[in-house]
């Protein structure tokens, strides 16, 4: 499994990174239950086959996922690269030290590899949080700081702090390229890895979905769909005809190459500039091994070209923010 640097740090992580979104799900969590033991396999699985990166949050299951992983990792724990995030609401001096101490104790580990804030910071002092986040770098409880979902402005809060950012995790798909207008150019131009969630738009590039109605109603949430589905908060026209264009297109590619369609995908996003690392769930080893083997896909640069070309629509009509779940007005990235 090829592994990238994140950044400037010293630290290389596979360019496939599991996450760990649904670990420790019970009945009624947004991914569903997953049953400890299936955590494990999934875990060993790919750590004998060099997948080095788990990706989790506080966030995740209320703590559980980060317990999850933990138990799961046990004495291999120095095989693995540990990514979790703080929220932008428990950046005040004393709250970073406070959340860092209890996502390390649910990790049962000493040090988090890269600990990264959730969101930008809105109602918090960006040099008071970034501060207390090199506090704890200095103390060896943190090995490198990221963010998630900053765009370049945000990101030179971090810079002005005197904090050189090891990643900045960011929405990246064929069907989700908004930080291709600045976010992405910013983190190439200062050297910040790109780990990119959400590939497969909640399952929907994987092919398995023939039209969008076929899609469960919470997978269409985002400002990609109508305002006016079930569940969203955005109230934008989205981009469905777009979409289902885009997927028509993308089907024929993937025929051509005799590659499952969340292969391309998967091998779309590992093959952009600046793209550390390809985030996607698992619920089972078969799925973390269609995973790596998608990111792993070497796609000709002509295949790169036409893809990009299929989405660009989609990219054109939702346009530059960040924040796919809620409308530019009460946009959680400016």
């Amino acid at each position: 499994m090829e592994q990238r640097p994140c950044g400037k740090s010293g630290i290389e992580i596979s360019v496939y990174g599991v996450g760990a979104w649904s670990f420790g799900g019970g009945e009624g969590d947004y991914w569903g239950s997953q049953e400890q033991a299936e955590v494990e396999r999934i875990v060993h699985a790919a750590l004998d086959m060099g997948v080095s990166y788990f990706d989790t949050a506080e966030l995740y299951n209320n703590g559980r996922s980060e317990e999850s992983l933990g138990k799961a990792l046990g004495a291999r724990r120095a095989e693995a690269v540990i990514g979790t995030k703080i929220l932008p609401q428990h950046c005040s001096r004393k709250g970073v030290r406070e959340h860092c101490e209890a996502s390390l104790q649910r990790l049962g580990t000493d040090t988090i590899d890269i600990y990264m804030v959730h969101w930008p910071l809105q109602e918090r002092s960006a040099d008071e949080a970034f501060e207390a986040l090199m506090a704890l770098q200095q103390e060896g409880k943190v090995r490198a700081i990221g963010v998630s979902n900053f765009t370049g402005p945000r990101m030179a809060e971090a810079r002005v702090a005197g904090v050189d950012l090891a990643v900045n995790q960011l929405h990246y798909s064929l069907l989700s390229r908004a930080i291709e207008h600045e976010a992405l150019p910013a983190c190439i131009e200062h050297g910040i890895g790109v780990v990119g969630y959400m590939p497969l738009l909640q399952g929907i590039l994987t092919g398995k979905y023939r039209t969008l109605d076929e899609v469960p109603w919470h997978r269409l949430r985002t400002r990609h769909f109508r305002g006016d589905r079930e569940g969203a908060r955005h109230g934008g026209p989205g981009a469905e005809e777009e979409i289902e264009a885009a997927l028509d297109g993308m089907r024929v590619v993937a025929e051509e190459l005799g590659e499952p369609m969340s292969a391309v995908a998967l091998g779309w996003v590992a093959a952009q500039p600046g793209v550390t690392c390809v985030l996607a769930g698992a619920r089972d080893v078969a799925q973390l091994q269609a995973n790596a083997r998608g990111c792993s896909l070497k796609l000709s640069p002509e295949v790169v070209q036409r893809l990009s070309a299929l989405t660009d629509p989609v990219k054109v009509k939702l346009g530059p923010d960040l924040d796919y779940w809620e409308s530019p007005e009460n946009s959680r990235v400016r």
